[in-house]
């Protein structure tokens, strides 16, 4: 599988977490044309703008209950079709399984999804006072959960749990250690991504209250 669209001017790590990102957090039209990707910040549109070269225009779009969001729309047909290589469908959000990622780039792909449709939570222990995280991917697809949790155990030896809240809602939970190994992965520095979880996942890998040893996270490297 090619690793580069010109058009688009994104090859390798960036190419993959803008699968990653569409995967979880965009969208695939049925004219076998258009992707559109939608976020509530305005400015991380700017920077995959930037990023691929694309000078579309981003609207807005507003959800049931009139809350704002910004979305832009690429029109290429190659990039599309790369998209259905990967196994990417139209109206993907409950159906979508085990895509065909490139191993090299799987953090930059998981990166994606995070961003996408992840959460990099922090808290304090109401009992022990001690610094908890938590990493959190939501899907409508179980069978995608559950692949990318085999995924991630495969490549990068930390595994997680995964759960069904309600019939089109599956959650793949990570702990503090294998959240903290994720970020340190995934979110390395100068990596594409939305600036918000970079900070989380940056100030989850720098935090040294309360870690201890973990049985998800399989071996560090």
């Amino acid at each position: 599988m090619a690793n580069k669209r010109k058009e688009l001017k994104i090859s390798g790590a960036n190419l993959w977490y803008m699968v990653g990102l569409i995967t979880s957090d965009g969208c695939l039209s049925s004219d076998g044309r258009h992707i559109d990707i939608t976020a509530k910040e305005k400015s991380f549109l700017n920077v995959i703008k930037t990023a691929t070269g694309v000078e579309n225009r981003i609207g807005n779009k507003y959800n049931y209950h009139g809350q704002q969001s910004h979305h832009i729309q690429i029109g290429n047909k190659n990039f599309y079709n790369f998209l259905l290589l990967t196994g990417l469908r139209p109206n993907k959000s409950l159906s979508v399984g085990a895509l065909n990622i490139s191993r090299k780039y799987f953090v930059d792909f998981l990166r994606g999804v995070i961003d996408g449709d992840g959460c990099i939570r922090k808290w304090t222990h109401p009992d022990n006072g001690c610094e908890q995280w938590s990493l959190r991917v939501y899907s409508g697809s179980g069978i995608f959960i559950k692949w990318l949790n085999y995924m991630t155990a495969g490549l990068l030896n930390i595994t997680g749990r995964v759960y069904k809240e309600d019939d089109n809602k599956w959650i793949l939970k990570y702990g503090k250690m294998a959240a903290k190994e994720i970020s340190r992965k995934c979110y390395y520095k100068h990596c594409l991504g939305l600036d918000r979880k970079i900070r989380l996942a940056r100030e989850c890998v720098n935090s040294h209250k309360g870690w201890g040893a973990s049985k998800t996270v399989i071996a560090l490297t």
